[in-house]
């Protein structure tokens, strides 16, 4: 069984907005008649202010660390990558032989990150970038 997908609370909210907004604005175009109001106070009259209420304790809402910031589950997050994934094989989101696969691969590029400065250019062991030692032999050169 799938697992729920799980936004910020205020994101979360925004995309009530949208649909409820959306479908009952295409309701009345189609003229649909009884879908029309209904949509309307489904989306925004209970919706809305269950996950207001609710907040972290609506399925859907993502909850918040200490910091008062979401934790999200892609990658955009500073976590720990061997801990995310093994989340992911707790929770049953990949089998067995896809962990011990990307986690192969995780722990093979754990050095290469070490030797890749902020500016994303690998450092040599001189300290300089490859570009830095390319332009220096450029201009040595007669």
């Amino acid at each position: 069984m799938a697992a729920l997908p799980r936004f910020e609370k205020k994101r979360l909210m925004g995309l009530i907005t949208v649909l409820s907004f959306g479908l009952t604005s295409l309701f009345a175009v189609l003229e649909l008649g009884v879908l029309i109001p209904a949509t309307f106070v489904f989306g925004f009259l209970v919706l809305l202010p269950v996950v207001a209420i609710l907040g972290e304790d609506f399925p859907l809402v993502e909850p918040a660390d200490a910091a008062g910031t979401t934790a999200a589950r892609s990658g955009s997050t500073h976590e720990d990558p061997v801990a995310a994934l093994r989340n992911r094989y707790a929770t049953g989101e990949i089998d067995e032989a896809e962990f011990e696969r990307r986690l192969d691969r995780l722990l093979e590029t754990e050095g290469l990150e070490e030797t890749v400065d902020r500016g994303g250019s690998r450092e040599r062991e001189g300290g300089t970038s490859d570009l830095e030692a390319e332009l220096e032999s450029d201009s040595t050169s007669p």
